[in-house]
């Protein structure tokens, strides 16, 4: 190499290496997972391109590098439709690696009895079987794909994998401690103007003397601290926040375990602006202090009075 071409390579890697964008390749076998791994990918924040010709991945990476922060991580799946997708693929990484992008390499794979399996029960066809037998496109795909499999930073055997045990590996190797996090909403509203739909949970605190019925709060919200006062010193009041915020506890625990990040709260009274926006503060405050919850507050009917 040339002092010219040097300095352009050096360039480049610094180029790379300045953009701050991560780069994964998810590939494998065929019914090893890569669905999977691509759907916990996007909760993790990545932004992922399904079976890109292999040619196109260095042009989707220097998009997702002049996109100014917009893209931070980019991942790409590929599969064995593409025939010349071993020698391809692999120059392609070797490639982003010598620009300074340094790709991870997930390798996904199965034993043939657990591939077979899975192929029987959705009843499809390998994508490599041609005229032959199931077990025969396995077999050359597995044979196609061995020089990449060598060369992968990550190699996960799904076979005794459930869904949940493949996605708690994933989100170890590559989430952050930010797309770790439970992002939680929680949503104050008012009955009179309809459920919230997207509400994963909600809560009715018209069990508490409305304030509305008070001429000197009438006109304040829940935002303001004469309301909150009186909303939080009710009977019922705290105890109601402690109890529900042990339930949340254990009901967060099991969808961490289900793989589910997001989570709507929907806490309504009657016009949605005075008890539910008072329970909703103070409830956020409070889950806001819980390790790996993100929380933010939404008043939707806030105002419509």
């Amino acid at each position: 190499m040339s002092s010219a071409e040097a300095g352009r390579a050096d360039a480049a890697e610094e180029d790379g290496r300045g953009s701050g964008m991560e780069v994964a390749v998810v590939t494998g076998l065929s019914g090893a997972g890569r669905s999977t791994a691509a759907k916990c990918l996007e909760d993790l924040g990545w932004f992922v391109v399904d079976n890109l010709p292999p040619e196109l991945i260095s042009t989707m990476v220097e998009l997702g590098a002049q996109s100014r922060g917009a893209i931070t991580k980019v991942a790409v799946v590929m599969d064995v439709r593409s025939r010349a997708f071993t020698d391809d693929l692999s120059s392609v990484i070797k490639g982003l690696d010598m620009r300074g992008y340094k790709p991870r390499v997930l390798f996904l794979e199965a034993t043939d009895a657990v591939l077979i399996r899975r192929f029987d029960q959705v009843r499809r066809g390998h994508p490599m079987q041609g005229d032959g037998r199931l077990v025969d496109g396995i077999g050359a795909e597995r044979a196609l794909l061995e020089p990449l499999r060598a060369e992968a930073d990550l190699l996960l055997d799904t076979s005794s994998l459930s869904v949940h045990d493949l996605r708690a590996k994933i989100e170890d190797a590559f989430g952050s401690e930010s797309s770790a996090q439970t992002r939680v909403t929680v949503l104050s509203f008012g009955y009179k103007y309809g459920l919230p739909m997207d509400s994963d949970l909600v809560m009715d605190v018209r069990f508490l003397p409305n304030p509305f019925w008070i001429p000197e709060l009438r006109d304040h919200s829940g935002l303001d601290s004469e309301v909150r006062n009186y909303v939080l010193g009710q009977e019922g009041a705290e105890e109601f926040l402690d109890r529900y915020q042990d339930l949340l506890r254990l009901i967060g625990a099991g969808y961490k375990r289900e793989g589910k990040r997001y989570l709507t709260l929907a806490i309504g009274c009657t016009g949605g602006k005075h008890r539910s926006v008072a329970i909703s503060e103070e409830l956020a405050n409070r889950l806001s202090k819980e390790d790996g919850t993100a929380v933010k507050v939404v008043h939707r009917d806030l105002g419509r009075e």
